[in-house]
C-alpha cells in the first residue's frame, strides 16, 4: 500500500507517480495482473528516499531547537 498519489505531496516522485498513474489508465484490466509492477516498485523506493531526506531534515531542525531550548533554559536557571 502506498500513500495518497497527491504530486504537490511528493515533488521528489513526481514523474514516477504520473507514470504510474498512466499505467494504471492504459492497462485496466493488466494492472491486475502485475503490468504496472516495475512501476509500483520505483515508486516505493522513491517513497523510502524522499522520507529518508525529510527525517534527515526533521531531525536537523529538532537538534536546533533543542539546542535553543537548552539555552533558554540555562539563561533562565541563572536569571530567575
Amino acid at each position: 500500500m502506498h500513500p495518497p498519489l497527491t504530486l504537490h505531496r511528493h515533488p521528489m516522485c513526481a514523474e514516477i507517480i504520473e507514470q504510474f498513474q498512466k499505467c494504471h489508465l492504459d492497462h485496466p484490466i493488466k494492472k491486475f495482473f502485475g503490468e504496472c509492477t516495475d512501476l509500483k516498485v520505483k515508486l516505493d523506493r522513491c517513497f523510502r528516499e524522499e522520507k529518508a531526506v525529510k527525517r534527515k531534515a526533521n531531525f536537523e531542525e529538532s537538534k536546533k531547537l533543542r539546542a535553543r531550548l537548552q539555552a533558554y533554559r540555562k539563561e533562565t536557571a541563572e536569571n530567575p
